[in-house]
């Protein structure tokens, strides 16, 4: 339990929105208490115990494998009790050594409310910021990327994406060359629909980038096939959105006792074991699950602590899910 790295091997090669819509409250019920109270044990009865990592394959960086996705979630104006629960949210994140903050000018207000936050907190250099353009036309998305920047009060981003490949060819090169000048330190793709992964392959196989950020749960496991195994190939890392496939998932599980299987994999809640299973797959990166409420944050941030699914878990786990 609370390895710094954890390192699974390579698989065989034949072998994304992080919006909660529905209070997790519900499905949870009295295991989120459980689950808020498992990880402030753990974390007080080995204090050496840190969240996993993983190396992102194009730099060696560790990075912790749980982060916090803000779409819808933090697009929100200045009133200070909305602030303040994200501003919890955050705090709970950086408490348990997560850094990933996923954002985009999609999101609405999400970038400035992560900006204005950070700096209030103190915290920007806790923070692994990924943001992402979103336009067409060269200049539009320079002027898109220095908005993100001024946003997320930030010169450097650490993870600047190409949002849903929208005029993909255009920004990639810009992309590349933020990446020389230092302003940004990682660069990506992204696409949340896996009607799209025939062009992220493609991508993948022709462009040299460091992430891809990508559909992917328990429910959705259509990028198994033959996303993972590439990027594992190509030495990409891997970011799945959408893990509770848009909290659908949480309706499926609703009234459901917790498998027994759960404390195998050191999971006291169903969240957990969605995103256990993810980390569980040695291409994931780091997960994304979005959220406005702290509880929720501390039931996500457990699932990066513990023993993780190998495969033979992996594959009990997906039988357990079509099973219900």
């Amino acid at each position: 339990m609370g390895s710094i790295e954890t390192t699974l091997p390579t698989p065989r090669m034949n072998q994304g929105a992080n919006n909660e819509r529905i209070d997790r409250r519900t499905a949870l019920a009295a295991l989120a208490g459980l689950a808020a109270s498992a990880i402030g044990a753990r974390l007080e009865a080995r204090p050496e115990s840190a969240m996993h990592t993983r190396k992102i394959p194009s730099t060696g960086e560790a990075l912790p494998v749980i982060g916090v996705g803000t779409w819808q979630t933090f697009d929100i104006g200045r009133d200070r009790g909305e602030l303040d629960q994200r501003r919890a949210v955050l705090q709970v994140l950086f408490d348990a050594g997560g850094r990933m903050i996923d954002s985009s000018p999609m999101y609405g207000r999400a970038e400035a409310t992560v900006g204005a936050l950070l700096a209030e907190m103190g915290a920007r250099e806790k923070a692994y910021l990924a943001t992402k353009v979103w336009t067409s036309g060269e200049a539009a998305g320079l002027a898109q990327m220095a908005q993100s920047a001024e946003r997320l009060q930030s010169p450097t981003i650490d993870l600047m994406q190409v949002h849903n490949l929208v005029d993909w060819r255009t920004h990639l090169k810009s992309l590349r060359a933020g990446k020389a000048e230092g302003r940004f330190r990682h660069i990506g793709i992204t696409h949340y629909t896996p009607s799209a992964f025939g062009d992220l392959m493609s991508i993948m196989q022709s462009e040299r980038i460091d992430f891809v950020q990508l559909p992917y749960s328990l429910a959705v496991r259509d990028a198994e096939a033959r996303l993972l195994p590439l990027a594992v190939e190509r030495g990409i890392a891997v970011i799945p959105n959408r893990p509770f496939d848009g909290a659908n998932m949480f309706q499926r599980v609703k009234g459901k006792p917790l498998p027994d299987f759960a404390a195998e994999i050191d999971a006291t809640s169903f969240g957990q074991i969605f995103l256990k299973y993810l980390l569980g797959h040695p291409a994931i990166t780091c997960v994304i699950p979005g959220t406005s409420k702290a509880q929720n944050m501390r039931d996500n941030v457990a699932a990066g602590y513990g023993r993780l699914p190998d495969d033979d878990m992996r594959r009990h786990i997906a039988k357990w899910w079509q099973s219900l």
